[in-house]
């Protein structure tokens, strides 16, 4: 393959890869927007932004690699991998047509010679390789302006010493006439780690005592996690914020619009016609966010915590995976919520273990709920996070009936034959939120 690709052989390999998001859409148009050379020589190395431009006038920026003769998809080569660290443990600058590349690190500078390199998982937004088992090195593909929240919280927890993330080691980003925002990071890889879903679906299967015994724990971490995200005063990206009228009506008005999105295109089927009605019931508790008086402090989270975000290596939990919900924009994956978001996705992860598992029954998910909040609590006391009790439960049903109205949504479009889970959830929440 030519070293300059053409905006149609970009087209035909981005259609084919699982992290463009778009392949339903009505493609109009491809150009490709800057491009810089890592590597000279006979087989270079350069990266692409194109704009992928849609009908209706919206478009998206990705990133892709090239690899002179070996195309594109070069991620997985040791070669690409060995300039990507070089070039961040020397904290490099990479001129582009407009802009620059701009590497950093927190970690010395990366040894010579040719890693070993195997792809590890399917992502929705990015592409993540394995680096003698040490390392994991993440692209971002579809591009949004503004630091990405991963390498943000990573940058944060290893300013403020908390361990149960992987270290983050190195970074890079482009800055230009085209957009500002992270190209990818490389991160610690715990290689003798198993995800919290895989420990619960085994555990809930063979003995359920086996799943339920590190949930205290794991909630300790999540507590400290929100703790240290709430301890940096000086810091505007992460100071703690209380949650004014405005806010609140703000977060309200586009659970709003969510709520209406899904239950006004409620398919003829089965399996959700027990939710007929409910869209107005679903309102009007959530809108009493924008009522509910005293709900703590607004920080900054995770955004998407659930069991697969958690890994288990060795005696303790290590929390993964910070860019927010992947449907979610940046700006608002960003945005400063109540913590008790993370808490609600936790919760509602139990709840899907459980019936996913079938041997488990629903005292086994409320002594899991228990637990975890037993750790979570004390870890959290003292920093003014939280509401008091009563409004303390009675925010986080709030926060589990919007995780379940946007599961609702999600299971409809990708998993239809788990929908019950989130209907029966809605339905229940509702019942047993307090008044």
């Amino acid at each position: 393959m030519s070293a300059t690709p053409t905006p149609e052989g970009l087209l035909e390999f981005v259609r084919t890869q699982r992290w463009f998001g778009a392949k339903g859409r009505e493609i109009v148009d491809c150009e490709i927007l800057d491009r810089a050379v890592l590597e000279a020589g006979a087989d270079p190395l350069t990266v692409l932004l194109f704009e992928v431009r849609y009908g209706g006038g919206s478009h998206d920026i990705y990133q892709v690699l090239v690899r002179g003769g070996a195309g594109f998809g070069v991620l997985d080569q040791p070669d690409t991998v060995a300039r990507l660290l070089e070039l961040a443990g020397t904290s490099a600058s990479v001129p582009a047509g407009s802009g620059t590349l701009e590497f950093a690190t927190l970690a010395p500078p990366a040894g010579s010679g040719k890693p070993s390199v195997r792809p590890i998982g399917v992502e929705q937004s990015n592409s993540s390789v394995v680096v003698d088992e040490e390392l994991i090195v993440k692209l971002y593909r579809r591009l949004e302006p503004g630091v990405n929240p991963e390498l943000e919280l990573l940058r944060f927890f290893a300013e403020h010493d908390f361990p149960n993330v992987p270290r983050l080691e190195s970074w890079w980003g482009y800055a230009g006439s085209v957009t500002n925002t992270t190209l990818g990071i490389a991160q610690q890889y715990l290689s003798d780690a198993t995800d919290g879903w895989s420990l619960a679906l085994f555990g809930l299967q063979t003995d359920a005592d086996e799943f339920l015994a590190p949930l205290a724990r794991l909630g300790e971490v999540v507590g400290t996690m929100h703790s240290v995200l709430a301890s940096d005063s000086s810091d505007p990206a992460f100071a703690p914020e209380d949650a004014s009228p405005e806010t609140l009506s703000l977060l309200t008005a586009t659970m709003d619009d969510e709520i209406e999105e899904v239950f006004v295109h409620l398919p003829d089927d089965p399996a959700v016609a027990p939710l007929a009605g409910y869209g107005d019931a679903v309102r009007e508790l959530l809108a009493e966010l924008a009522t509910s008086g005293v709900v703590g402090k607004l920080i900054r989270h995770h955004g998407d915590l659930h069991l697969g975000q958690v890994l288990r290596a060795g005696d303790d939990w290590h929390i993964v995976d910070f860019e927010g919900e992947p449907a979610r924009s940046l700006p608002e994956r960003r945005t400063k919520r109540s913590p008790l978001r993370d808490v609600a996705g936790m919760l509602r992860s139990f709840a899907y273990a459980v019936r996913v598992a079938e041997h488990a029954d629903e005292a086994t998910e409320q002594r899991a709920r228990e637990l975890f909040m037993d750790g979570y609590l004390p870890a959290v006391e003292g920093t003014g996070i939280l509401p008091p009790q009563p409004q303390l439960d009675r925010l986080i049903g709030i926060f589990e009936l919007e995780k379940a109205v946007y599961e609702l949504r999600y299971e409809l479009s990708h998993r239809p034959d788990w929908v019950h889970i989130p209907v029966a959830a809605i339905g229940e929440l509702l019942e047993r939120t307090p008044a």
